[in-house]
């Protein structure tokens, strides 16, 4: 058995896709369907269990025997950068994986966890280093607060612990995610609309739409995600980015020309995210090349190219 937390989320589920396209099927998915219309992104998915996320937790803290499992894959979360309530957060985000990380060393299981580049907060630096980690939020904190404990846990463990930075990351299955899905998908929307695209005007030294993200294509996270599983002797904390940045421009000039036509609109920077905004990210994925990982990555144009035809199928 496979399980992947956050199953029915954005990228636990196209995980379990493309495991299911690999030929696993025997996964157990774990996720919280309060919000029920996230269904849709594993109704195409083949799996042989689901379980809420706090009735897994009571299972895993009773030490149930689940039999043989292969591999945790933890991307389960409150992603909600602008959720400040950091009691619920580190319930979530930390104690949470720690019991689950515990639960997996205690049965000496894979476990491969999601992390994000929000520890790095306004720091230019993105190398994974204790020095350049700042988090402007409480969600940033939770994510780097386990980060340390996976720290410490690592010299000793008995079995793989890896975790994921993710950067910015774009690509089918995230519609559930509201306001917290990629500008790509939010892009797509306004182009229905009315075909004008909405950019923030500049911002901490950056033009009109020039602030710069590192964009990924999620079929490159699970990329990442299958290929250290089949690498259990690697540990560790990664970048999981492109290694190079793009201005919000190249990517709403990318959705212009996919379409054949739409314009630009540049709207206020919202006071609300003045202290709490990253305007420019870049992984450096030495680290992740050092490991051994020489996979190739979509370009910008090649991975919204693939999610457009994705959205508008």
């Amino acid at each position: 058995m496979i399980i992947v937390t956050g199953g029915a989320g954005f990228i636990g589920s196209n995980l379990v896709k493309d495991l299911n396209q690999k030929g696993y099927d025997d996964i157990l998915i774990v996720d919280d369907l309060s919000y029920g219309p996230k269904f849709k992104n594993i109704v195409d998915c083949k799996i042989s269990d689901y379980l809420d996320k706090d009735d897994f937790l009571a299972k895993i803290t009773n030490d149930t025997n689940f039999g043989r499992i292969e591999a945790i894959f933890h991307q389960g979360a409150c992603t909600d950068t602008t959720e400040w309530d950091g009691n619920f957060m580190l319930r979530n985000n930390y104690a949470y994986s720690k019991t689950l990380l515990g639960y997996c060393l205690k049965n000496k299981i894979p476990f491969i966890y999601a992390s994000s580049a929000a520890v790095y907060g306004a720091n230019t630096i993105f190398s994974e280093h204790p020095n350049n980690e700042m988090p402007l939020n409480v969600y940033g904190y939770s994510k780097l607060l386990f980060d340390q404990h996976v720290r410490r846990i690592l010299p000793k463990a008995k079995s793989q612990i890896v975790g994921f930075r993710y950067f910015n990351v774009y690509g089918p299955r995230e519609q559930h995610k509201g306001t917290m899905a990629s500008m790509v998908f939010h892009l797509n929307n306004q182009f229905k609309k009315n075909q004008a695209l909405h950019l923030f005007e500049g911002s901490n030294g950056y033009g009109n739409g020039e602030q710069r993200r590192d964009f990924i294509y999620v079929g490159d996270i699970v990329d990442i995600n299958l290929w250290f599983w089949q690498h259990p002797m690697l540990n560790g904390i990664y970048n999981v980015g492109t290694g190079q940045s793009q201005t919000f421009n190249d990517m709403a000039n990318t959705i212009i020309t996919w379409y054949g036509s739409g314009k630009i609109e540049y709207i206020p920077f919202p006071d609300n995210l003045r202290d709490h905004y990253q305007s420019f990210t870049q992984a450096d994925i030495s680290k992740l090349r050092k490991a051994g990982y020489d996979g190739t990555f979509h370009s910008i144009e090649e991975g919204i190219k693939s999610y457009l035809e994705w959205l508008n199928k």
